[in-house]
């Protein structure tokens, strides 16, 4: 049975841990310092440890190898230094397309870009040797910004487009026009644990690689590549992170393949642990965009056509940046019916880091270009912004007389809408209309200090575009005590994964949670893993589990039959038993009986994610399996004399289906809501004219800290089962809450607003600094005559 089987014919046996709050299972060790990191494994004996040479270029060409390579090995405690050509196979760690060196070979496109690896007797002297190697570099112009590449046609890939109706005729009959710019900041993903590998060879050439990553097979499959050895000769192994977020998705693998490499030539364990300044300089971050927009649109602030322009900045090499702007594309809709829309979507090839997989995965970008143009719509006409919003929304077939108010842009129908249910929940419960009214009032009298408040909605497509990366993994071993221990293809970064795939497996099995152990993720027991990515971990891990556990059932009960003396099919699995004609027997019998019958008590469980249609080339299709939906109230004061602001207030509606833990859900929601309240309100990444980052740490690059967050703070899960059969019918909840976020900063510009008194319309840029909204309020003061 080890075909992939539909998830509605592998019900779990019992509920028994559907929707409880049971606690992480890592968080006794979190909070008693045991929970084992990388860093924390213990080291064998003659490990040595490496540090990278950077460029200290934009762009230029190397010189020779570009090192200096007796001055390095003269350096106290060095032992090897090795470049691009001490590398025995393939030089790369782009993960879709093979356009990026994890040692620069020739040229170098980026400040911080790994030019040579330095290994030494201790971490000091390793990091000391690369920070006093010289890199023999010749410069050249580098290319460096969004207008820059438009200008010289650098991109690297052709652009993409939607096109649905005559976008150009909409907007020219429309008796309303706007037409303007805005754009969205770079973010850092700021994990807690920093990029590190150990690897560690083996007997015959093998060699193990402990890495915090998000996905351990490319990791593997990289290594293996890079050093001319066969997948099976690489075992990758991560229990957990400390955080991931998209930056250990690919960019993992520059320092897995470097540490590798070392390992690999001296025959010894080495250890790479880069510290914040390089890891900040050296890995990629969220995508930037300039987005323009041109939209027509009637006297209600109905969008008749929209005409709409996406540039990102993607550096130097293509890495995840192909479906990140396919998706940003994917999501300009958001929760919203664009009758006619000319979509163009340009990806600028830049001299910065690679711009990489990051939460939400370019589909806040898009929401926040559509959010911008109903917030402008609303600014124009006089309106609140709610209004416009919800006069924009999807709409029932029934009730407009045509499935095109329910198809996306790139033609598919929204089968599971509820968009609005989510809105009207949070509008009551935030009690909406009355704090719009407190705001006025509070406004009209205070002339320094201003309220704003926005309600946003979000609509989030479940899926990898990729269809093939649709798939999961998993292994099931039950022991001749009744425990069971369970591997799945997923990572666990802090998330919850691990909590979420026990309760799945203990209810497959009808067992308590606290008899099921998930192991770390090790390539070597579920391979060709997807990447722990796109919000997938639950769904596709999590219907693999399922499927072993079914598997288990079906060998088990002719076992249990024979013990309670009633037919097979009658056998059921629930509270650590085994039922059948009128009695029962204790789980860990059964497993211990079937041991003596020499039955298998281990399987492997399979499942890819149906329905999945979609043309890459043309963003058309049906690119996702389901939707996940959530609206988010934030209310906001600035001090119009200086931008500084806070967050007073905020309130969510979140639909997660059937929750599997509804406790692990709300922290997902909560943490989403404040990292993309940081993107858009304070992270913000700063470059010189030479293209070196500069804010590349804590000191400099500001995040979200815990007095940012007010006391009233409310989430409430939606009430509302997925339509899809998965686990436990829940959906995704790792990437869709980062765009409640968009909420806060459209209250910053609602309080904007209010420093003009409503009366012009308020342009501002995210992130939405104390700067920015400071200039926002003189501009929109000035051209109110005020």
């Amino acid at each position: 049975m080890n075909a992939p089987t539909a998830l509605k014919n592998l019900l779990p046996a019992s509920g028994l841990q559907q929707g409880t709050d049971i606690v992480h299972e890592s968080a006794h060790l979190h909070v008693t310092g045991s929970a084992t990191y990388i860093d924390d494994i213990p080291e064998h004996a003659g490990t040595l440890y490496a540090a990278l040479i950077l460029s200290p270029v934009a762009h230029g060409e190397l010189i020779g190898d570009g090192i200096d390579r007796d001055a390095i090995l003269r350096e106290h405690g060095v032992v090897a230094v090795f470049t691009a050509k001490d590398i025995p196979g393939e030089n790369n760690c782009g993960p879709i397309v093979h356009d990026d060196p994890f040692l620069a070979d020739g040229k170098v496109e980026f400040i911080g870009q790994a030019v040579a690896v330095v290994v030494a007797r201790e971490m000091l002297y390793a990091r000391e040797a690369a920070k006093k190697a010289q890199v023999r570099v010749k410069e050249l112009q580098p290319i460096l910004t969004i207008e820059e590449a438009m200008a010289e046609g650098s991109f690297i890939m052709p652009p993409k487009g939607i096109t649905r109706g005559d976008a150009a005729a909409a907007i020219a009959k429309a008796p309303h026009k706007i037409k303007g710019t805005t754009r969205t900041g770079q973010q850092e993903q700021f994990y807690l644990e920093g990029q590190i590998t150990y690897a560690v060879p083996k007997e015959d050439g093998q060699l193990t690689l402990y890495v915090s990553t998000q996905h351990p097979d490319g990791n593997q499959r990289e290594a293996a590549h890079a050093l001319n050895l066969h997948t099976n000769d690489v075992e990758v192994i991560c229990r957990r992170m400390g955080g991931g977020f998209g930056g250990k998705e690919g960019n993992a693998s520059i320092f897995s393949q470097s540490a590798a490499l070392a390992a690999h030539k001296l025959g010894k364990p080495v250890k790479l642990r880069v510290n914040r300044d390089d890891d900040m300089t050296i890995t990629g971050k969220r995508h930037d965009f300039r987005i323009d927009y041109e939209v027509g649109f009637d006297d209600n602030g109905r969008v008749l056509g929209a005409d709409i322009t996406l540039m990102s900045r993607c550096g130097y090499s293509t890495d995840y940046s192909g479906p990140v702007n396919d998706r940003a594309c994917l999501h300009i809709d958001n929760t919203y019916h664009l009758p006619a829309l000319k979509l163009v979507s340009h990806r600028c090839k830049t001299h910065t880091q690679s711009a990489t997989a990051f939460r939400g995965f370019g589909g806040p970008q898009g929401m926040f270009g559509i959010e911008t143009v109903m917030d402008e719509i609303a600014m124009t006409l006089g309106l609140d912004p709610l209004e416009v919003r919800k006069l924009n929304l999807y709409k029932d077939p029934a009730i407009s007389g045509t499935p095109d108010t329910m198809t996306t842009q790139y033609n598919q129908l929204i089968e599971d809408w509820v968009g609005d249910q989510v809105i009207e929940q949070v509008e009551r419960e935030s009690n909406y209309a009355e704090r719009r009214a407190a705001l006025r009032a509070f406004n009209a009298q205070s002339k320094t200090r201003k309220r704003g408040i926005a309600l946003v909605p979000l609509k989030f497509g479940i899926s990898f575009t990729a269809t093939h990366l649709n798939q999961g993994g998993a292994l099931l071993v039950v022991y001749m005590d009744g425990s069971v221990s369970c591997n799945h293809g997923g990572t666990e970064m802090g998330q919850g994964l691990n909590t979420k795939m026990a309760q799945v497996c203990a209810d497959g099995l009808g067992i308590s949670v606290d008899r099921v152990r998930v192991t770390a993720t090790d390539s070597q027991k579920v391979p060709n893993a997807s990447a722990t990515s796109a919000s997938s971990g639950a769904d596709i891990n999590g219907a693999a589990i399922m499927n072993a556990t079914a598997q288990m059932r079906e060998r088990l009960k002719p076992v249990a039959a024979r013990m309670l003396g009633c037919p097979a099919e009658e056998v059921s699995f629930a509270n650590n038993a085994v039922h059948g004609g009128g009695q029962s027997v204790p789980w860990a019998d059964v497993t211990k009986q079937a041991w003596l019958d020499r039955v298998g008590l281990s399987v492997t469980g399979f499942y890819m994610t149906p329905e999945i249609k979609y043309d890459f080339a043309t963003l058309n299709g049906r690119a996702f399996y389901y939707y996940c939906y959530g609206a988010a109230v934030s209310e906001v004061e600035i001090d119009t004399r200086t931008g500084e602001w806070w967050l007073k207030a905020v309130d969510i509606v979140h639909d997660v289906g059937r929750s599997i833990n509804p406790a692990i859900d709300k922290g997902q929601i909560e943490g989403a809501y404040v990292q993309g309240m940081g993107w858009l309100t304070m992270e913000e990444c700063i470059w010189d004219k030479k293209g070196k980052l500069l804010t590349h740490g804590p000191s400099t690059y500001k995040i979200p800290v815990a007095g940012d967050i007010p006391e009233h703070f409310r989430v409430s899960l939606f009430d509302n089962a997925n339509l899809k059969p998965t686990p436990f019918n829940s959906k995704a909840t790792g990437e869709p809450p980062l765009m409640l976020g968009l909420s806060a900063f459209f209250a910053l510009r609602d309080a904007v607003a209010a420093s003009a008194d409503h009366q012009a319309v308020v342009y501002l840029d995210a992130p939405a600094t104390p700067e920015r909204i400071l200039m926002a309020c003189e501009k929109a003061k000035a051209s109110a005559g005020l």
